[in-house]
């Protein structure tokens, strides 16, 4: 939730690259609108409640009415967090945008310039050095941008006015309030997105509060102001998340001839060995290498595009933003900061769904009996699904992509 490039990178993928994993975000994307519920319309009636849920939450009620007094509404975080306006991208013009030549000089430029605390990171917490630049990279261009909005004005206008998501908004409120009663950040420097996403690797309140850590020992949490308090965050994040300490997220595949892409559903996890003998090899010709951990085939562009095998330290990327083309942009931004090479299969030419063709994908896709998961244009697993059973009767490649092509076809079959 955050002007950044961080919080851009869900909103550029809200048209032709959803997310294909239910993974438990840090927080960092509003939750979908629920039922408009009653909540407190005037700051008076805010207080009253803040005050009583700081009570349960154990935090002092008086640090409500003392960070509140004197509210001034912020009118545009209303406007951005109720806007219907799409940023229609693929995943491959999404991952050239973050994983460019001037990313990726840069980040070999901070690691460079950070190399010992990096290092002292990637000790305690096991993520690689590479990767942890990249996330950085990727979410606020490495410190360059942490957002421009007081945390506590947006927070506050938005659990006044947003009424899809009070209590969300409200939970977020009360832990930004956590945050400056226990000294971390003061309410007048908590700058950041408009949503409340905060410091150099953009953690919601909740999520600073349940991972935050003081890793420069000066007493207090600050991602804003301390990059090694940020990185180290951030890296404490994904250790928790599942990352595997010396292993790297994956790596493209080549795929042969006569291959069973349903294989690509996302579960379950299987051996490289099973891989293997299926005929996979590493893009570029060699075999795969030993691994204790399981991957699975992920073909964000379907069957014409690349193809990549990935592990838990993918899945551990897609719990910090559950959108496959963030993790595969961070995850690729960390290989070329390592020196690594492109991609060597190159991405179809296929232009992004606008949200009205993904709607009518869907209704075509029910029309025939499929189950969906509903008409709402974001294209998830059991749309995945039902794609796969569609393509299944077709005798096409079962990769489960979305394409104009493939409505194309479902609209032929009226």
């Amino acid at each position: 939730m955050k002007p950044a490039v961080g919080f851009l990178s869900l909103l550029l993928v809200c048209g032709g690259a959803q997310a294909t994993e239910k993974a438990a975000p840090k927080s960092v994307a509003t939750p979908p609108p629920q039922a408009v519920v009653t909540a407190p319309r005037t700051l008076d009636e805010l207080i009253a409640v803040m005050e009583r849920e700081a009570r349960k939450a154990g935090v002092d009620p008086a640090t409500v009415r003392r960070v509140l007094a004197g509210f001034e509404r912020l009118p545009e975080v209303v406007e951005l967090a109720t806007s219907q306006t799409e940023h229609e991208r693929t995943v491959a013009q999404y991952v050239s945008l973050l994983v460019s030549a001037e990313r990726i000089e840069l980040g070999r430029s901070r690691l460079g310039e950070h190399q010992r605390l990096i290092t002292e990171i990637e000790t305690r917490y096991g993520v690689d050095r590479h990767t942890l630049t990249a996330l950085w990279g990727v979410e606020t261009r490495y410190g360059a941008a942490l957002g421009t909005r007081p945390v506590v004005r947006a927070l506050t206008t938005l659990a006044l006015e947003d009424l899809r998501r009070p209590e969300f908004w409200r939970g977020e409120l009360l832990q930004a309030l956590r945050i400056v009663e226990r000294g971390d950040i003061a309410a007048v420097g908590m700058i950041g997105s408009w949503a409340g996403a905060i410091g150099h690797t953009q953690f919601m309140p909740s999520t600073f509060n349940r991972f935050a850590v003081d890793f420069d020992g000066d007493g207090r949490r600050d991602l804003m102001g301390s990059v090694a308090d940020g990185l180290a965050s951030a890296a404490n994040y994904l250790a928790h998340s599942g990352w595997q300490r010396g292993e790297p997220w994956g790596f493209e595949v080549t795929v042969p001839d006569g291959f069973d892409y349903a294989l690509s559903a996302p579960t379950p996890l299987r051996s490289l060995v099973f891989w293997k003998e299926r005929g996979l090899k590493r893009a570029g010709g060699d075999a795969l290498p030993a691994s204790a951990l399981e991957h699975r085939l992920l073909l964000p562009a379907g069957a014409n595009g690349p193809a990549f095998l990935v592990n838990r330290n993918f899945g551990a990327l897609l719990r910090y933003n559950p959108a496959v083309p963030y993790a595969l942009a961070v995850a690729h931004l960390g290989d070329r900061i390592a020196g690594g090479g492109g991609f060597v299969k190159a991405w179809p030419d296929e232009p992004a769904m606008p949200r009205a063709d993904r709607q009518e994908l869907q209704e075509r896709l029910a029309a025939l009996g499929l189950d969906t998961g509903g008409v709402d244009g974001i294209i998830g697993s059991l749309t995945r699904n039902a794609i796969r059973s569609y393509q299944k009767t077709q005798g096409l490649p079962e990769d489960g992509h979305p394409s104009p092509g493939l409505l194309e076809r479902l609209r032929a079959q009226r």
